[in-house]
């Protein structure tokens, strides 16, 4: 009797993050009856070069940034055999993601923590000398204090974007009055193609974050991430707008936890299917957190700020299915990517720790979701 009360339990949880179709039809018997794409996102821990960088506003003013951690000459010792590492590693891990789902590996992946687009474009170009696939970069230049910034690389084979993308700024201000100077929230609206390279006119609608960090303390700094909250929100409000049946896909690392404020209140975005109406949104991500998966450990718990919340249409599609259907979510933390020995055993293999080089990877666990049409 024990067994079978297993096995039912299971057997409910592995419908959790199935469409009601996926379930009755069970894709993962029928895969060759679908086409399945990735959307990942994947905090890349300070993806720096080894020059110091600046950029010039449209008002002429030279903005410098604050890189000089990662010079050669500063407190990293960031050299080019760490930079030509650290982008060997994070090329080879994005190489990885989805292909246990689909050979097409990510159609389009997140980023944040990038000094500037070229370092987008050397990580590019090592994923093509690793694999041979061409990813396209995107970044544009945000007004963070550290200089790092949020972008996306997609794969044009099965990804098509029907526009430039457009940034938001975030205007808050710290508890001390001190203004925020914090990444942009970038939208990227786009199709993802079939399996014969055609577009499927099914518009998505993605927006990369980056919120303000919890410096000073989670409830000191919470107001910062709540304003964040509210400027995506603004944002997926003008996309209804539009079109009350937008398919909104946000991710990022949101420096909060799902259940709380900016992300179940102010976004509204819910634990269960159940949940969610018409323009609401669904967290891919919070059951994982209910069941101790995280995305990055701090004193020994898991928290999960690398998000991926998916609009209403996307996760409740015409059983018709001729556009895309959110299928289910998946955090990346596989063994590579893990520190196997030690105190931190369990934890992402970072990049540095304690200002000592470790040659991983980063701090955060990548996140992604599956979608799925008929073929």
């Amino acid at each position: 009797m024990k067994n079978i009360v297993s096995a039912l339990v299971f057997a409910c949880l592995a419908l959790v993050s199935l469409p009601v179709h996926a379930q009755k039809n069970s894709l993962d018997s029928n895969a060759q009856d679908y086409i399945v794409r990735c959307v990942a996102f994947y905090n890349l821990e300070n993806l720096f070069d080894t020059i110091h960088d600046f950029y010039v506003l449209n008002t002429g003013d030279t903005i410098h940034k604050n890189d000089y951690e990662y010079l050669p000459s500063g407190g990293m010792h960031w050299t080019g055999l760490k930079y030509r590492n650290k982008l060997k590693n994070m090329a080879y891990a994005i190489s990885q993601f989805g292909l246990d789902k689909t050979p097409l590996g990510a159609s389009i992946v997140g980023v944040c923590e990038v000094e500037n687009i070229h370092c987008l474009e050397d990580l590019c170009q090592e994923i093509e000398n690793q694999t041979g696939r061409k990813y396209v970069p995107i970044l544009l230049e945000g007004p963070d204090r550290r200089g790092v910034d949020v972008g996306y690389l997609y794969d044009p084979r099965y990804f098509v974007p029907s526009g430039k993308p457009v940034p938001y700024t975030l205007k808050a201000h710290y508890s001390d009055g001190g203004e925020v100077r914090s990444r942009f929230q970038l939208l990227l609206s786009g199709y993802l193609k079939d399996e014969n390279g055609g577009i499927v006119r099914d518009k998505l609608h993605l927006i990369v974050n980056h919120w303000p960090s919890r410096y000073g303390g989670e409830e000191t700094s919470r107001a910062t991430r709540d304003t964040a909250a509210m400027l995506c929100r603004h944002i997926t409000d003008s996309l209804f707008l539009k079109d009350p049946k937008a398919n909104v896909i946000i991710m990022g690392d949101l420096n909060d936890d799902p259940f709380n404020h900016s992300c179940a209140e102010i976004l509204e975005a819910r634990k269960t299917r159940e949940e969610v109406g018409p323009q609401g949104f669904f967290n891919t991500m919070w059951l994982h957190l209910d069941r101790g998966v995280g995305t990055l450990m701090y004193n020994g718990s898991w928290d999960l700020f690398d998000q991926i919340i998916i609009s209403e249409p996307l996760l409740n599609a015409p059983h018709t299915r001729t556009g895309w259907t959110y299928w289910k979510s998946e955090v990346f933390n596989k063994p590579f990517l893990t520190v196997q020995e030690g105190k931190d055993k369990g934890g992402p293999l970072r990049t540095h720790k304690g200002g000592v080089w470790q040659n991983g990877y980063g701090d955060h666990y990548p996140t992604m979701i599956y979608l799925i049409k008929n073929k």
